[in-house]
């Protein structure tokens, strides 16, 4: 059982760096409206979006993006970090769009969204983050760092990723993990458990997972979240699912008072860390909403 396709709007393939990418977008009736682009979280999908894309396009045209290394873009060879995303998220406006945007991004896409508003302000009109994660050099003392770093280093070796992977690649692990994540596990369906499963299949799917599992262990993955916040120049709208078990709502709540006017936050009841879907309607009028005034 698959996601519905019709709900992610019309799907292509574009070619970045000699690598696939898969995109999607969903025209607006409205008369030029400022676009919307999707970015997802970390093992997701532009598919996670299928509850977002077709409301939201009501008021926006909507793009949405597999980044490299998930979704059914190609599993590269290459060194992960957050600036690579950024890159793939600044060609593909280049390329498609070409005039300012709402950068919404989910977690890690969250955090893409934040690096790629402060790289490139000449490409965002105003950011929506659905949780926003801190860098890894936020939660870690300095002196912590290099010892953690060393005992990550060796368990994110290939030799033991890939059995690890083989692991995790099972339809009723992913299915546990996903109940444990969603407060409602009534929306952990069998079409979203596939959603996730399918991508590991592809072709260097195995050595991706390996490349990213290292990349997350490095400090160098992104700059700290907090220097970002203070460097971009944006309206930020902020949503938090208050049952979040994955980046609780008090981090939440400590961005948004170091921040204050410059950014709104918003707490969606009985929603976990995957509010665009656990909470779809709420979310998507959040945002249009703000979006508005």
């Amino acid at each position: 059982m698959m996601l519905e396709q019709s709900r992610l709007g019309a799907q292509r393939d574009w070619f970045w760096r000699g690598w696939r990418v898969r995109y999607s977008f969903a025209r607006s009736p409205q008369s030029d409206p400022t676009p919307l682009l999707l970015l997802h979280g970390f093992g997701s999908a532009l598919t996670q979006w299928h509850e977002n894309i077709l409301p939201l396009s009501q008021a926006h045209p909507v793009y949405a993006l597999d980044m490299i290394g998930f979704g059914v873009s190609e599993k590269a060879s290459t060194t992960y970090r957050v600036g690579l995303w950024v890159e793939q998220v600044y060609e593909f406006w280049q390329t498609f769009i070409g005039r300012p945007i709402v950068l919404v991004g989910h977690s890690l896409g969250a955090l893409v969204a934040l690096s790629a508003a402060v790289a490139h302000p000449e490409m965002v009109d105003r950011l929506v983050l659905l949780t926003l994660p801190a860098a890894r050099q936020e939660i870690l003392p300095a002196w912590l760092q290099p010892w953690i770093g060393s005992i990550e280093g060796f368990f994110t070796t290939p030799l033991l990723v890939r059995p690890l992977f083989q692991l995790i690649r099972r339809r009723k692990l992913i299915r546990s993990v996903l109940q444990k994540i969603y407060v409602n596990g009534d929306r952990v369906t069998e079409a979203l458990v596939e959603s996730f499963l399918l991508p590991g299949y592809d072709q260097g799917a195995a050595r991706a997972f390996s490349r990213l599992a290292q990349a997350r262990t490095d400090t160098d993955f992104s700059r700290a979240t907090k220097v970002l916040l203070q460097e971009v120049e944006v309206p930020i709208l902020l949503l938090w699912g208050t049952e979040d078990r994955v980046i609780p709502l008090s981090w939440g709540k400590h961005i948004a008072e170091s921040l204050g006017d410059k950014l709104k936050l918003v707490e969606i009841a009985d929603a976990g860390h995957c509010l665009y879907d656990e909470q779809a309607d709420p979310v998507n009028c959040a945002i249009l909403e703000w979006l508005a005034h």
